[in-house]
């Protein structure tokens, strides 16, 4: 019996890197397309509380799927509790554009997804391919279609040998960043500090009111064995995530600047 795959994104349902995510995974297992009906880059774990989600059952590519009004999490949180599809695995992706470092992470809705369907109990991978222009990201241009061919072979190989093998148990998620050119093999790697140089660009409306795109260019390398460092050589980036953010180097510290308090002898004055 095929492994039950549920497949989303945060560029939505009919982009091109989902449904090669899906032709990647299709031969070998169940894949269900659960995912945003519209861009949703960037919104990282946000999930829909003020208002209602539908799901419609559409029909991409003669393959039927479920395009959900919302945010990534919601989709996946759509596929495991709404259509209860009961899978082995939650992919995400593949998303375009490189998802590195501590500052992409936090805001991918492709990383958010993964981590959330871990949260729920069900092991997620997240895939995403480098662009050499951001502009990629949001235009798509078909171009960037003639690359999928290397990244679906990474899908293949990375989430066929986690379901023979089993999930990491340490890990939460695991994070997958394929360069736009493979060059070398694959690299287990840590978390890069920044990916992009972040700023501010001013612009003024017709009225001469300002407004602000945020923007910055990329950090063209970090040290060795980050995941930065391993993509801009060519090689497959694979990164374990955890979702408890604790940071327990610093509870020694935490317990000598409070420790008066923590202890109880001396009584802490409220406001």
């Amino acid at each position: 019996m095929k492994r039950r795959i549920l497949l989303t994104n945060d560029d939505g349902i009919t982009s091109a890197g989902l449904w090669a995510a899906y032709n990647a995974l299709a031969p070998f297992a169940d894949v269900t397309v659960v995912a945003p009906a519209t861009q949703q880059s960037a919104v990282g774990r946000s999930i829909s509380i003020f208002e209602p989600i539908r799901a419609n059952r559409v029909t991409i590519n003669g393959v039927t799927a479920y395009s959900v009004g919302g945010k990534p999490t919601d989709a996946v949180i759509i596929g495991l509790f709404a259509l209860r599809l009961n899978p082995d695995l939650v992919v995400s992706g593949i998303n375009i554009g490189e998802n590195l470092s501590f500052e992409s992470i936090m805001t991918s809705g492709t990383v958010g997804a993964a981590l959330e369907a871990s949260n729920q109990g069900v092991p997620g991978i997240a895939f995403s391919l480098q662009v050499e222009d951001q502009g990629d990201k949001f235009d798509e241009p078909s171009g960037i279609t003639r690359r999928f061919s290397g990244a679906k072979q990474v899908v293949r190989e990375v989430c066929g040998r986690v379901l023979e093998t089993g999930f990491p148990g340490s890990a939460h998620v695991i994070n997958v960043n394929i360069p736009a050119e493979v060059r070398g093999g694959y690299e287990v790697t840590r978390l890069a500090a920044k990916l992009f140089q972040t700023g501010v660009e001013e612009r003024f409306d017709p009225r001469g009111r300002p407004y602000y795109w945020i923007d910055g260019p990329l950090y063209e390398d970090a040290e060795e064995g980050t995941d930065v460092h391993a993509v801009q050589r060519g090689n497959v980036s694979i990164t374990p995530i955890t979702l408890d953010c604790t940071a327990f180097d610093a509870v020694g510290d935490l317990q000598s600047i409070f420790g008066e308090m923590i202890s109880g002898e001396r009584e802490m004055s409220l406001p």
